[in-house]
């Protein structure tokens, strides 16, 4: 069987320094199903995460995300 792949972008609401975003992203990347995290240098506010939608959903990513302690939302749905 062929995996799956869905793509979300998570709007991060702060302004965050280049590690703390990279420990948000290691987290996600951390997170069951999830292939890829990444965000754009220019615009750091705005993550893309690619992950299997049989594995793993845009509102559990999201909660891996603010149990950081990161105020974010799910754009783009």
């Amino acid at each position: 069987m062929e995996t799956q792949m869905a793509d979300v972008t998570i709007h991060i609401d702060e302004t965050m320094n280049s590690a703390k975003l990279e420990g948000v992203r290691d987290k996600l990347l951390a997170e069951t199903g999830v292939m890829a995290a990444s965000f754009h240098k220019e615009k750091p506010h705005l993550m893309i995460v690619e992950y299997d939608p049989d594995k793993n959903n845009s509102g559990n990513l999201l909660k891996a995300v603010t149990k950081q302690g990161v105020h974010a939302e799910l754009i783009g749905l």
